[in-house]
């Protein structure tokens, strides 16, 4: 999994107590990563993580040379500088996400929806000031509804 933006990690975190293979972290904040390395430390969990204290387009340029490919993405921009579009469009254009992969956006409420070709919103919420969405690959977002359809 992948957690973009990942401040305090408590997201990535989470997956990797409920039995994440593993987890990649990311944030520029040298006290983000500082953090998330101590939080990491203190549940035991630093084999199964990577922290990189990087930029995300040059993280996400670095993991897509790398091959690497997620089931569950977090992107959770700050609200005063929302990126989640074009962090969105970087995951599917590097293939960063697989078949079957979900991407979980965090967005102020008041912030366009966001429409990228390659993904598919399939859920929306809008919780106080806030916005989740869930999106999937087109092609997965597909086959999904017609394996539900029985087609």
């Amino acid at each position: 999994m992948l957690d973009i933006f990942a401040g305090s990690g408590s997201l990535a975190i989470e997956a990797l107590s409920r039995g994440a293979a593993h987890a990649i972290f990311v944030d520029s904040s040298r006290k983000a990563a500082e953090t998330i390395t101590h939080n990491l430390r203190q549940l035991g969990l630093e084999r199964r993580a990577r922290v990189m204290l990087l930029d995300c387009n040059r993280a996400l340029d670095e993991l897509g040379r790398a091959g690497e490919r997620f089931d569950l993405v977090f992107v959770d921009p700050p609200f005063a500088d929302d990126s989640s579009g074009e962090v969105l469009a970087k995951l599917a254009r590097l293939e960063l996400i697989n078949a079957d992969g979900i991407v979980v956006v965090r967005q102020f409420h008041r912030a366009p929806e966001l429409e990228i070709r390659e993904l598919d919103c399939v859920s929306l919420a809008t919780i106080g000031d806030h916005r989740i969405a869930l999106y999937r690959r087109v092609a997965a977002a597909a086959a999904s509804r017609v394996r539900a359809n029985g087609e």
